[in-house]
């Protein structure tokens, strides 16, 4: 289920604040993260992908170097869900 205008006001504030931007073009959320090396990203995306398959979620991510640019969205509803929210916030807590 798509997010809420509640939901939004509540859920999102948190994850913009911390840098999380939302995407002009399309109800999704977008955040890139700059590490030490390629081998800090590298390690922070296995830990991510793991969450993901659990999930069932997966992002649109893209890494060069030492960069991860993430962009989150619920297919299924066509813009964000409680499950980006959920991504995004997991995300946030595993910066490595």
């Amino acid at each position: 289920m798509a997010l809420t205008a509640d939901e939004r006001n509540t859920l999102l504030m948190p994850l913009l604040e911390n840098g999380w931007k939302m995407v002009d073009i399309r109800d999704a959320i977008n955040k890139v993260i700059t590490f030490k090396d390629f081998n800090k990203a590298f390690g922070f995306m296995t830990i991510v992908a793991l969450m993901d398959e659990k999930m069932n979620h997966h992002p649109e991510w893209f890494n060069v170097y030492n960069k991860v640019d993430i962009t989150l969205s619920t297919h299924d509803v066509g813009g964000l869900s409680n499950n980006d929210i959920k991504l995004a916030t997991f995300i946030d807590n595993n910066i490595l």
